[in-house]
């Protein structure tokens, strides 16, 4: 992502939450913590079954 890119989707995400900008950094922390908690899934799927093991439902 380029730095201009950057900027236009702060301003996007700051003008999804009227321009409060606390606002707009806890909408971020909430999906980051999602994101984590996504990753941390598929890392104990993986870790688990294996992603090339045959008939292993590691990412879905």
């Amino acid at each position: 992502m380029t730095f201009r890119a950057n900027e236009i989707a702060i301003d996007e995400i700051v003008a999804s939450c009227d321009g409060d900008v606390r606002g707009a950094l806890k909408a971020l922390l909430l999906v980051n913590e999602q994101l984590e908690a996504e990753i941390a899934r598929l890392y104990a799927a993986v870790t688990r079954s294996g992603p090339f093991e045959r008939g292993g439902s590691a990412l879905h």
